[in-house]
This record gives structure tokens, C-alpha cells and sequence, in this order.
């Protein structure tokens, strides 16, 4: 986390850049940061958070948080609490400019890098706690002897999806490869759609090479 003891929050706002020359957003642009910043808020964030990295990663160029604060016409607040947020994620670094006497952003231009370091501080933690959470679930579940059997079926069903996704994350983690073809064939076995064991679009089973043991990294 990126901490900034000796400039307060207002040195974003120098008075002698209170007028900014920053130019508008083109319509393309407004599409495009717009688009990102949805994305961002279907993933959990703030849909704020998602325009501004994307405006500095367009523009290619550090802004100042008086530019920030006109082109996407937010408030000096807003602005100040979303670069805050950014740079302890790491996603925008501040600079200082020559002849400037306010800090002004960048982003962060490493989209892998970018987007492994929030799954892993962010979801990859949720996954796991998850995934434990099945897994004791389908312990306790086996332990109890009223457990029906196809309810025990459909407990050790989201348990193995449960593996199979932190496993397709920490692959992707490691080597930017996300393992979507093992993680899709399984569904039919995790979510068969159909719990007649005549039908042949029920999978009783899933295929032995998608267990995580005996997946490889």
C-alpha cells in the first residue's frame, strides 16, 4: 500500500493549475471509458474508479486531478478519493512534472501485471475462503447419516467446481494463461441438467484428467 506522509490530499489541487486546459473527451474516448468503468463495477468496484484509470491509460499522458476533476466532470473530493484508492492498488503511480507544482497521475500500462495483482489480493483470497468453506460443508454433510444421497451428490458437485476454479485462478496467476477448457468441460458434472440417470445429458461423473490433484501446473 502506497502512503504519502509529507503531501496532503489537497497538494492534488495546486491553485496555480485551478484553471486546467484539459481537453474534452472525443466520443470514442467516452465509449471506451465508459465501457471500462462498467466492467469495473460489474467485477465490485467503483464504476469511478474504472473511467479514471481508463482516461490516464488512453490519453497516455499524467494529469493532474484538477484535469481529472474536468474531463470527467467529477467532484475535487471524488477525484482525490479515487487516486487514493488507485495508487494503493497500484493501478496509477503519481508524478511530478517539471515547472509544475502539483502532483499529477499516470496509469499503470501492465494490464496483466495490473489485473494479477487485484486477483490475487482480491479474489483469489475470497476463492479459497470459498472453496474451505464447501469442502467442510461436504465433511460434515458425509458425517451426518440423514443426508440424502442425491443431496450429498450435488454437495461434492459445487465442492469439485469450487477446486477447479481457484485451480484455473492460480494457474492464471502464475503463468497468465486462464485454463478455461478444463473449467468448462466440468460444468456439465458440477450443474448436470438433468438428474434422470437415463438421460444422456446427465453426467454422473466428470472425466478422471479434470481433478485438481491430478491436473499439472
Amino acid at each position: 500500500m502506497t502512503e504519502h506522509t509529507t503531501d496532503s490530499q489537497d497538494d492534488h489541487f495546486s491553485p496555480t493549475e485551478a484553471q486546467s486546459s484539459a481537453k474534452p473527451l472525443a466520443p470514442w474516448e467516452h465509449k471506451a471509458i465508459d465501457a471500462v468503468g462498467d466492467v469495473i463495477d460489474f467485477w465490485g468496484f467503483k464504476r469511478n474508479h474504472g473511467r479514471v484509470w481508463a482516461l490516464l491509460y488512453l490519453r497516455g499522458e499524467a494529469l493532474s486531478a484538477v484535469e481529472i476533476q474536468e474531463i470527467l466532470e467529477l467532484s475535487k473530493g471524488a477525484v482525490s478519493m479515487i487516486t487514493r484508492e488507485l495508487e494503493q492498488w497500484n493501478v496509477i503511480r503519481r508524478v511530478r512534472l517539471p515547472k509544475t507544482s502539483s502532483w499529477h497521475f499516470a496509469a499503470e500500462t501492465d494490464l496483466m501485471h495490473m489485473i494479477s495483482r487485484v486477483i490475487r489480493e482480491r479474489e483469489s483470497g475470497v476463492i479459497h475462503r470459498v472453496k474451505q468453506d464447501l469442502q467442510q460443508a461436504e465433511v460434515s454433510a458425509r458425517s451426518d447419516q440423514h443426508t440424502p444421497p442425491e443431496v450429498m451428490d450435488r454437495v461434492e458437485r459445487m465442492s469439485t467446481l469450487a477446486s477447479l476454479i481457484e485451480h484455473a485462478v492460480h494457474i492464471f496467476l502464475n503463468t497468465a494463461h486462464l485454463d478455461l477448457v478444463n473449467l468448462l468441460s466440468v460444468l456439465p458434472y458440477a450443474f448436470p441438467r438433468s438428474e434422470d440417470p437415463e438421460d444422456p445429458n446427465n453426467t454422473d461423473s466428470p472425466p478422471d484428467r479434470l481433478l485438481p490433484e491430478q491436473t499439472t501446473t
